[in-house]
């Protein structure tokens, strides 16, 4: 059976974006997200973080710390009632230091490559999905993957066929009071 799913940036909407954000000590949710993605999961919403890591290919910290990073995420998420179905990232940039992650790819957000990963894995239902990004790059991959409810966090323009909203929480009550 398909699931709906809400698709969420990381930096800028899980926690806040301090720029390249590698470890725990670093890491900071932004407030109201964690009651919100809460909410999400008791809709019944399975919730996917898709995010560009370029900070790995730039050599500013490696993929072992990201994944020591995402799993104490997940931890603390699950104390708190949150249950997120996966974590997919990219650490590619054409303009990559460190030469084996140097490419373009197709998971590179604004591509789709990795939201359509996660519909592959998880079984996800685009049409009854949302995402939830501060980036333009958000947006363009959520509009090249079908998704119908995109929300943007920005306090200026929206992408173009996209909700502005203010954060998370703001994306939760629109999208809740929508559905």
């Amino acid at each position: 059976m398909t699931v709906a799913a809400v698709f969420l940036d990381r930096d800028g909407v899980i926690n806040v974006d301090s720029g390249y954000v590698g470890d725990w000590d670093n890491f900071l949710f932004v407030p109201g997200a964690i009651e919100a993605m809460r909410t999400l999961c008791v809709a019944g919403y399975a919730l996917v973080v898709v995010t560009n890591q370029s900070g790995i290919g730039r050599g500013f910290y490696t993929e072992e710390d990201f994944h020591v990073l995402t799993e104490r995420m997940c931890k603390e998420l699950s104390q708190c009632g949150v249950s997120i179905a996966g974590v997919y990232f990219c650490p590619h940039l054409p303009e990559a230091i460190l030469p084996h992650y140097r490419k373009t790819c197709d998971c590179r957000k604004p591509r789709p490559g990795l939201i359509h990963r996660a519909v592959e894995e998880l079984d996800i239902d685009l049409a009854r999905s949302a995402m939830v990004g501060d980036k333009n790059s958000d947006m363009e991959a959520a509009l090249a993957s079908g998704i119908p409810h995109r929300y943007h966090v920005i306090s200026g323009e929206p992408y173009e066929g996209c909700t502005a909203v203010d954060d998370l929480s703001d994306a939760c009550r629109t999208l809740l009071a929508t559905a």
